[in-house]
């Protein structure tokens, strides 16, 4: 049921991308008009289908083009991220420092999706919001710098939400995503998992559509301060629960397969995504977990998806489900 009865429009930058694919859809369900920015409309209406959004053309490196985008709009949400942990130095902080010139320019709140690279060892292993944020890793260190940005625009003015989680999946999240960058194949049919870590190990997960309904919930309250941030729990598994609900999604016994980070690591002195990745081992080798009781108190219940559900869903999007699977599904 529809949350909002008025038409509200919300400025989506990182339309196309996993994160902010799905809030934009989320919204858009909700009743709000979509506004998108994209270097190039036409080819992210190619890519999502969507064409009941307003595709505007810009590039959210450019101050300028995101605060004209943000014209009229009442609410903004900065989906942007470089893809496979590209160029993160040179282009993290500009994009988010035009989304809140944007947000700040319209009057209204920004939305920002938050990760677990901003902490270190010594949070873990259960992230509250008031964990210390001392990260290990380059990536952890600008992630940090991005929501001291974002809190001192809130303390200028700027009404913030962050909302934090997991390792993002979901039928949409491409190759942004560990489940499609490191676990399975894209579009080959799945006989095998690489998984990153030890078994045994707990890691946390967070399902796309499910998030989005928490950012959508939240919008919806009018007890938010200027400065929100709230932690999504998702689905916290292990490897061997994680591969369990991919073969129940799946429909068919999976082999498990180690990643192979000898190779990343020969290859990382040549390679810019398998150096970053390198970077973030140590998130699967130790549980690295979000408490969500703060969420649950403000919401009631988190929005939660079954990880077999979510799981058929996201493979489904990939295109690796056997075909077997699809038919019985159909």
């Amino acid at each position: 049921m529809a949350l909002r009865t008025e038409t509200k429009r919300a400025l989506v930058i990182g339309a196309t991308g996993g994160i902010g694919g799905a809030i934009a859809e989320r919204l858009a369900a909700d009743g709000w008009a979509i506004r998108a920015l994209n270097r190039d409309p036409d080819a992210a209406v190619r890519a999502t289908g969507r064409t009941d959004y307003d595709w505007v053309k810009g590039d959210a490196m450019v101050e300028a083009d995101v605060v004209a985008a943000a014209d009229g709009v009442e609410l903004v949400v900065h989906g942007a991220n470089p893809a496979g942990y590209r160029n993160w130095a040179g282009l993290q902080l500009p994009m988010l420092n035009s989304a809140i010139a944007a947000a700040r320019a319209a009057g209204v709140r920004l939305v920002f999706p938050g990760t677990v690279y901003n902490y270190g060892p010594d949070a873990f292993p259960l992230l509250t919001e008031a964990s210390p944020q001392t990260p290990v890793t380059r990536k952890g260190a600008i992630r940090v710098q991005m929501e001291q940005a974002l809190k001192a625009a809130s303390d200028a003015g700027l009404k913030v939400l962050i909302v934090r989680c997991g390792d993002f999946f979901g039928p949409n999240s491409g190759g942004s995503s560990w489940l499609s960058q490191g676990l399975v194949k894209p579009g080959k049919p799945i006989a095998s998992v690489t998984y990153p870590g030890p078994l045994s190990v707990n890691h946390g997960w967070a399902y796309l559509p499910d998030v989005a309904e928490t950012v959508v919930q939240l919008l919806a309250r009018d007890d938010l301060a200027d400065f929100e941030a709230f932690h999504l729990r998702g689905h916290a598994v292990t490897g061997a629960e994680m591969v369990k609900a991919m073969e129940a999604a799946a429909g068919r016994k999976l082999a498990v397969l180690a990643l192979p980070w000898f190779a990343i690591r020969a290859m990382a002195p040549f390679h810019e995504t398998m150096r970053e990745m390198l970077e973030m081992r140590y998130l699967w080798t130790t549980p690295v977990l979000l408490d969500n009781a703060r969420l649950v108190t403000r919401l009631g219940a988190e929005p939660h998806t079954p990880i077999e559900d979510a799981l058929h869903a996201a493979l489904t999007g990939l295109n690796v489900l056997p075909r077997e699977t699809m038919a019985r599904a159909a």
